[in-house]
């Protein structure tokens, strides 16, 4: 329906022309989708925004226009309603010719980008020696959605998983091994993960109160740039432990990343602070060195300064932050990059953006945009937490969903006295529960917080993956019981007569509309709720429409629609990351 949409503003820009001349040419028609299906499928307004530079009435403007709007092939006659708007209905014949083109395509009418990009999505990014938990299960997932969309339109995509693997935690850290537990920094794999976090959490608070630890943490630091091999193996080891307990998590919800972390850029920050010295930004302030930024002030209303290197000489977060904007411009050549945290994040990124402008960093055709995102709440509305009021470690939330899906699936078979394998149960259940935990935060506006419920997710009523899924399953489900192969369906024509025919053939052709809007806007939830009306309307469809008792050629068009509603379905919820199941 986009290529639909720009047929027809090209034809109502025409006609604007044609009624009052070449000045109006550019005259945006204002064409948006009809407000109430009633009045059509489209309305411009044009007629009302340009009553006052004409000094006419909208009606007879819009009356103007109509006269030399040639839509035929697309609309039925043009129909001026209310004040002057102009209200166009889609010609049955036109929507069936649509359907039918896109059958043979496996991208179902979206195109790719015209001009791909090289894109890259930062997301995820878990820290070294700590595991991943609720907090990283929103970047995560919205990540690689964003990536999934990007790469289906063609676009060269980047994943890359920017762990905090570098620093003075790492100084800590093996300083309190050494004392506590030395066989872990010289023996793969001697503690898990589990026990290597509560050792980080031990270390830390012995940092926080031990100056003489403090001094000894350090120089392991210190050791750890210089590149001293007992240090660096020890490093190695905590790196490939914990790398190896984050591919679990990542093999669980099927992502690809590409990691590179906060210490593939070490070298790079000395770079970053000269250049920044040659460009006459940086200030020394109580020895630290600084650019002070415009728009941000402290408590007492004075310019914050952004730290890049610490009166110690050490470095930050922001250093290897406009490190690594660097790396991604000049080596990745990169022209968009994403970056996926949480939203109380939002003044670092837009700190150490301007001062990568401020340097002269960025060219005129590279885009930074910063993907915020809120909270998951418990159902009491507070951070979601364990019952002791620690953080909900990912793999146990995952594992849960998994189980609850397992439980529901087998009470269901029972209430249906229906026999399944158990390959068959254990397989539907992480489907089905992997896929409600990715779907319930997909398809919340990433910019807010929401609750996170195991019931509602899970529920196959309402806006879930399950009800999601089970649409799909109900189709192959038609299939199965007419013997029906639906790649052998071929180019069918498809005849449009039911009501709930039209909709749903007017809502399958949108798809490419909506997938155009996420790229642009980057918000997933536009897709699932795109996904969900599609489900309603086959439901309606099936509801009122006989289709394997139906008559030629009813019966094959409406099997198109149904192969049409499946293929749309389930490249939907690739795109969110979502599997399908042909049987549930």
């Amino acid at each position: 329906m986009n290529a639909t949409q720009e047929k027809l503003k090209t034809l109502l820009e025409q006609a604007l022309i044609a009624a009052f001349g070449a000045e109006w040419k550019g005259v945006d028609p204002i064409l948006v989708p009809a407000s109430n299906p009633k009045f059509g499928d489209y309305q411009a307004n044009v007629a009302l925004s340009l009553s006052k530079k004409k000094g006419l009435q909208p009606r007879a403007i819009a009356g103007a226009i109509v006269e030399k709007l040639d839509v035929s092939e697309i609309c039925e006659p043009p129909e001026i309603a209310g004040p002057g708007f102009i209200n166009l209905k889609l010609k049955t014949a036109y929507l069936e010719a649509q359907l039918n083109a896109i059958q043979a395509d496996p991208r179902l009418g979206v195109p790719a980008a015209k001009t791909p990009k090289r894109e890259i999505v930062d997301f995820s990014s878990p820290n070294i020696a700590k595991e991943m938990h609720v907090g990283h299960l929103r970047s995560t997932i919205i990540g690689d959605s964003i990536a999934q969309i990007l790469e289906f339109l063609g676009h060269d995509v980047l994943r890359l998983n920017h762990v905090g693997d570098w620093g003075t935690q790492f100084g800590m850290l093996i300083a309190y091994l050494r004392e506590v537990y030395p066989d872990a920094l010289t023996t793969a794999n001697a503690l898990d993960i589990g026990d290597l976090v509560s050792f980080y959490r031990k270390a830390k608070l012995r940092f926080d109160r031990d100056e003489a630890f403090q001094e000894i943490a350090r120089q392991e630091v210190v050791r750890l740039q210089a590149g001293a091999e007992d240090t660096l193996h020890a490093w190695k080891l905590l790196c490939e432990q914990s790398r190896s307990e984050f591919q679990i998590i990542y093999e669980l919800l099927d992502i690809k990343l590409t990691e590179r972390g906060e210490s593939f850029y070490n070298s790079l920050l000395p770079g970053v602070v000269e250049d920044l010295e040659k460009s006459g930004l940086l200030v020394e302030n109580q020895g630290a060195k600084c650019v002070f930024l415009e728009g941000f002030t402290n408590r007492e209303g004075e310019p914050l300064p952004l730290i890049v290197q610490k009166s110690d000489g050490g470095y930050n977060y922001a250093t290897t932050d406009l490190a690594s904007l660097r790396y991604r411009i000049q080596q990745d050549e990169a022209k968009r990059i994403i970056y996926v945290t949480d939203a109380g994040q939002a003044n670092h990124f837009a700190q150490f953006f301007q001062v990568a402008r401020k340097a002269g960093w960025i060219p005129d055709d590279v885009e930074l945009v910063h993907v915020p995102f809120g909270l998951v709440l418990g159902e009491d509305g507070k951070k979601f937490k364990t019952r002791s009021g620690d953080t909900v470690r990912l793999r146990d939330l995952l594992d849960e969903a998994v189980s609850r899906a397992h439980t529901d699936l087998k009470t269901r078979l029972q209430k249906e006295e229906r026999q399944e394998t158990e390959e068959f149960i254990n397989e539907v259940a992480r489907v089905v529960g992997i896929s409600a935990v990715k779907y319930a935060d997909l398809s919340q506006n990433r910019t807010s917080n929401y609750i996170f419920s195991y019931d509602k997710m899970l529920d196959l009523k309402g806006n879930t993956a399950p009800y999601m899924l089970y649409v799909y399953a109900r189709i192959h489900g038609i299939s199965r019981k007419g013997d029906i192969n639906f790649k052998e369906l071929g180019n069918n024509a498809v005849f449009l007569q039911h009501e709930t025919e039209l909709v749903l053939a007017k809502y399958l052709l949108q798809l490419d509309e909506v997938i155009s809007s996420v790229e642009q806007d980057l918000l997933p939830n536009r897709l699932c709720e795109y996904l969900f009306e599609l489900s309603q309307k086959f439901n309606q469809f099936y509801d009122r429409c006989p289709i394997l008792q139906a008559e030629e050629p009813q019966h094959t068009s409406r099997l198109v629609l149904c192969d049409l509603t499946a293929r749309t379905l389930k490249l939907g919820l690739s795109l969110l990351g979502i599997q399908v199941l042909e049987r549930m």
